[in-house]
């Protein structure tokens, strides 16, 4: 197990349109290849990749893409969030952003995108407004919008055993609700 190999996979072998489809096949490889991987990630045996700005991000997608592909639809997806923020937000704080391509940034500033704080979201529309990162910009403004509103996902709800307000609901069923 080591971080070039998550590298690999995400930038080299997958496609971009591949990062935000769901596939059940796709979810069957990550599990079969990374499901491993993510375990020892939250418990914090990756650590040693950290020594690395790559591996630092290596770390993150494991924590915050690849669990959403092994636990679709199951509330053990969202479980490492806080922890590949914390990473994240120390990447930036070291300025280890700063060498990354456009597509790593992107993933590297991901979990701020996922969180479901309001003063998350305020950073997370600062560091998205770069040149390159237009199009995340433009979804985390829309991320935020809903953040904004009702203070959490109503997305996750059905997953994480929260009741939906009459007005949760009315969203979720309303036109232009999904990403």
């Amino acid at each position: 197990m080591n971080w070039q190999n998550v590298i690999a996979f995400w930038f080299d072998e997958l496609t971009p349109a591949q990062h935000f489809s769901k596939s059940d096949e796709l979810d069957r490889v990550i599990t079969t290849r990374f499901d491993d991987t993510l375990s020892a990630a939250k418990l914090g045996e990756l650590y040693m990749w950290r020594t690395e700005p790559l591996g630092r991000l290596a770390e993150i997608i494991v924590l915050d893409q690849f669990a959403r592909n092994i636990y679709r639809d199951d509330k053990r997806a969202f479980e490492s969030d806080p922890l590949a923020l914390v990473l994240a937000q120390e990447a930036i704080a070291h300025r280890l952003d700063v060498a990354m391509s456009i597509p790593q940034k992107s993933f590297l500033y991901m979990p701020f995108m996922h969180s479901e704080s309001p003063s998350i979201h305020k950073v997370a529309v600062t560091i998205f407004d770069q040149p390159g990162l237009e199009n995340t910009l433009n979804f985390e403004h829309k991320h935020k919008e809903i953040i904004d509103r009702f203070g959490r996902y109503p997305h996750r709800n059905s997953i994480l055993g929260r009741r939906s307000t009459d007005q949760e609901n009315a969203f979720l069923n309303g036109p232009n609700s999904s990403f």
